[in-house]
């Protein structure tokens, strides 16, 4: 029993090969679809309340650019708690004068008892005094540090709540709205089709004519476009041994957004197909 065919998405009766003859054929106009280069769907990191939606489906947003808020009362509040404790210096301050005193109140002890003018018990004091001071010095910083870490965490914690877009494209799906509860749901669906991502199944009689970096004309099939140029980003080491076909990528510039993701469209690859091959392969049922 054959296999399925991995191709069927793309239509396999494609191979629409003009001008065939003795020898070899250009081959122009090969079916192809073209594809968003990405589909992303973005989710929360953490469970919340929705405040505020800030994109629509249809809406062109950048990387980075706020989609959705949640709300964020207690992490803000928290926030201002941690920025307050970072913010103090009187502690460290304060702990660094007394050690530095102590310090040298060790000294004059140490110079008098040299002179036994005090006993070397006040000279042990003083030592113990300056170490015990020291000690507080460090205390002060290690809670210092400890401030700085926790109004890191606070920090982190509202960026949370701050939902951005990882990349740059179009909103295509929006799937709740303001007021609603998030967990493990998905919020809204993000097209990326600049560039765009042209998908053409080629057949094995070409296999290793067909390399990374070729260029190709890509011409959509919608009413007055212009053909485009693409470059060969894909090419499968796997040939479908049902089709006799195998698959190829590739990336075309659309900074404009004016040709959607979704059409088909024809493509010229600019290598030579055996007349022999054939200009339509059958289609059999398959699950893709």
């Amino acid at each position: 029993m054959q296999r399925p065919l991995r191709y069927h998405a793309l239509g396999l009766a494609m191979l629409g090969l003009t001008g065939l003859g003795a020898g070899q054929v250009r081959a122009q106009g090969l079916d192809c679809l073209i594809q968003p280069h990405q589909i992303v769907q973005v989710g929360s990191a953490v469970p919340g309340v929705i405040e505020k939606m800030m994109a629509e489906r249809g809406d062109v947003v950048r990387q980075g650019q706020v989609l959705v808020q949640l709300q964020a009362s207690v992490e803000r509040a928290n926030l201002a708690l941690a920025q307050s404790r970072a913010r103090i210096v009187g502690e460290v301050a304060a702990a660094e004068q007394s050690s530095e005193f102590a310090l040298r109140e060790h000294k004059r002890a140490a110079e008098l008892a040299q002179r036994n003018f005090v006993s070397q018990n006040y000279v042990d004091k003083a030592a113990t005094e300056a170490q015990v001071a020291g000690s507080k010095v460090t205390q002060a910083k290690e809670r210092k540090t400890v401030a700085q870490q926790e109004l890191e965490v606070a920090q982190a914690q509202l960026a949370l709540r701050t939902i951005k877009s990882p990349i740059t494209g179009v909103v295509t799906d929006r799937f709740m709205a303001g007021g609603e509860l998030v967990e493990d749901k998905p919020l809204l669906r993000i097209a990326q089709v600049d560039p765009l991502r042209v998908e053409v199944v080629v057949p094995a009689s070409v296999y290793g004519q067909v390399q990374r970096g070729m260029q190709a004309t890509v011409v959509p099939e919608f009413t007055n476009a212009k053909s485009r140029s693409a470059m060969v980003s894909v090419v499968d080491k796997v040939v479908d041994p049902a089709s006799n076909t195998f698959r190829v990528r590739l990336e075309m510039p659309n900074p404009q957004n004016d040709i959607p993701a979704g059409l088909r469209c024809k493509v010229d690859l600019g290598v030579k197909i055996p007349a022999t091959a054939p200009s339509s392969l059958p289609v059999k049922g398959s699950k893709s």
